[in-house]
């Protein structure tokens, strides 16, 4: 017998428990597809067999590049029952990266969805390769899904795996170099898919909304994962434009997002009750519980029972302020070489806000001399590909892997907190080194700052550039102008010296995934930040606020 029970495995339990049972919704220019237990996994077999059919064998590289959707969840377990490896593609990738992923992992088909640019994929993906289209609007493909379902039978023998047996390799979608190939087992997404359900609570009354990108281990071994493993129902969206009307329709009863998007949601209801009104609103006992409840209902969140943040640091006054709505968001902390959620503050305890809370269980936790987190656990990657001496590098003799972020142990609330990247950090001329994460975090009060990076290498003082919330950018600039000084000035003086920000430097243009400044999880590339705006900061500005030039 098997050691771990496999994601394909579980589907095929669940289809034998509850056949008739809706798993999963994906919504269609405005009619929704379900998927029963039975038909997913029908599907699955029959794709699998699919696979060996086209001259696949066990082993073999598949590529999936597509945005969210059932058919995507769907392709990843018949790779596995197939015995082959999944290589998760990011939507938003370059032509490059793409094409570099492809090569380096020397996969030998990919399944294309839907995407942005479809012409990206036609031209970065080798003719030569085995082109699958899931149901979408896509180019240059060979075969179809749906036909390819249609045409072969279930497949009877699906792989069996040991628990160290390669499932599927994701390439990092890190801020410098070319991304790395971290190497996941199936004990490692066993582990962490079963320990996100056990930890929520996760059973098959429960909802989940799959939209943060599929080739992210967070959004894998966080919904997919726990979907399959928790035999729940996944909703999905259609489009960036219907996300807020399938959030709705779905109304989900856990629900997991990133700091940018919770600022974004934040951003959306200050659009429509303005800051000091809705405080005001909320202090009042009588019609606190009304609002709040009319907020929630308008996030689509009148569902939900669980929240969560991960994938970067949030700012406490950001989940203290959703708090108040009586939306408790727990953050968690992982990475893709843990195999996603590793530390959590869940079940949610407003003392250990601003941390992330304990680890999870049977995940061991330990900080280096030098404040590093070290993590050990059977979520752990087994190696980079086709890196052997960096694979050696970032493991300690005991297991423990050097996770490259700073964090702190907070003895009054029993929980770890993160204080930054070892690499984030920098000195200033003073010879002085600045951690910018906490300095951020306390920056982002302010409701008209969107986004934050404070840079500052070889300056005499750091300085902060900024992105306005889109409420800011409707403001008289003297209002705004005034707001960012109170802001600097009052995060100055709970700094020491030499970590006091000179000015404020206010942006023209937003950062996204598509100018190449975030990565697609969300979070800022602090080189391609400081290299774009390496002029702009060194300038001797006289004001507090300055503003970038049109």
């Amino acid at each position: 017998m098997n050691e771990v029970l496999t994601a394909h495995q579980a589907l095929i339990g669940w289809a034998e428990k509850s056949p008739d049972r809706v798993f999963l919704y994906q919504p269609v220019d405005g009619e929704l597809r379900t998927f029963t237990w039975q038909q997913s996994a029908d599907d699955c077999r029959r794709m699998a067999s699919a696979l060996l059919g086209l001259g696949l064998s066990p082993g073999d590289k598949v590529a999936i590049l597509a945005k969210n959707s059932a058919e995507w969840m769907l392709a990843d377990v018949a790779i596995a029952m197939a015995g082959m490896i999944s290589v998760p593609i990011y939507p938003t990738a370059s032509a490059d990266t793409i094409s570099y992923i492809v090569g380096h992992s020397e996969a030998k088909a990919a399944f294309v969805g839907k995407l942005d640019d479809p012409q990206i994929a036609s031209t970065a993906i080798p003719d030569d390769l085995v082109k699958i289209a899931f149901p979408y609007p896509t180019e240059g493909c060979q075969h179809e899904w749906q036909s390819l379902i249609n045409e072969n039978e279930p497949l009877e023998d699906v792989n069996q795996p040991a628990a160290e047996d390669v499932m599927t390799i994701l390439y990092t979608s890190g801020s410098t170099g070319r991304p790395k190939g971290v190497v996941i087992s199936y004990r490692a997404y066993s582990y962490a898919s079963i320990a996100a359900r056990d930890i929520v609570n996760i059973t098959p009354e429960d909802h989940l909304f799959s939209y943060l990108p599929l080739a992210h281990i967070t959004e894998r071994t966080v919904t997919a994962g726990p979907a399959i493993y928790g035999g729940t129902k996944c909703s999905f969206t259609d489009s960036l434009k219907t996300f807020q009307h399938d959030l709705k329709t779905a109304r989900p009863t856990v629900f997991i997002s990133v700091p940018r998007l919770w600022v974004k949601f934040q951003a959306g209801v200050h659009a429509k009750i303005p800051p000091r009104k809705l405080k005001i609103l909320l202090s009042i006992p009588i019609v606190r519980s009304i609002v709040a409840k009319k907020v929630r209902r308008g996030l689509g969140f009148d569902n939900c029972r669980s929240f969560g943040s991960g994938s970067a640091p949030i700012s406490p006054l950001t989940l203290k302020w959703y708090q108040k709505l009586g939306i408790e968001i727990g953050e968690g902390w992982g990475m893709s070489e843990t195999s996603g959620l590793s530390c959590g503050n869940t079940p949610f305890q407003a003392r250990r806000i601003g941390t992330i809370g304990v680890p999870i269980e049977g995940t061991e936790i330990r900080l280096s001399d030098e404040g590093e987190l070290l993590i050990r656990s059977p979520g752990l990657f087994t190696k980079y590909y086709k890196q052997p001496d960096l694979t050696k590098e970032v493991f300690n003799a005991d297991g423990f892997f050097h996770t490259g972020d700073k964090a702190e142990w907070d003895a009054a609330n029993q929980a770890y907190r993160i204080t930054g990247r070892v690499k984030d950090i920098f000195k200033s001329a003073k010879g002085k080194y600045v951690t910018p994460v906490p300095i951020e975090s306390m920056l982002s009060a302010n409701p008209l700052l969107e986004q934050i990076c404070v840079m500052g290498s070889g300056l005499p003082a750091p300085v902060v550039v900024v992105v306005l919330s889109e409420a800011a950018k409707h403001l008289p600039r003297a209002t705004v102008e005034a707001s960012l000084r109170a802001t600097l000035i009052d995060v100055n003086r709970h700094l020491e010296s030499h970590e006091r920000m000179s000015h404020i430097i206010v942006t023209n243009e937003e950062w996204t995934t598509e100018n190449d400044l975030l990565t697609p999880t969300l979070k800022v590339k602090r080189d391609v930040l400081e290299a774009k705006y390496k002029a702009l900061i060194s300038q001797n500005f006289t004001s507090q606020v300055a503003w970038e030039a049109a």
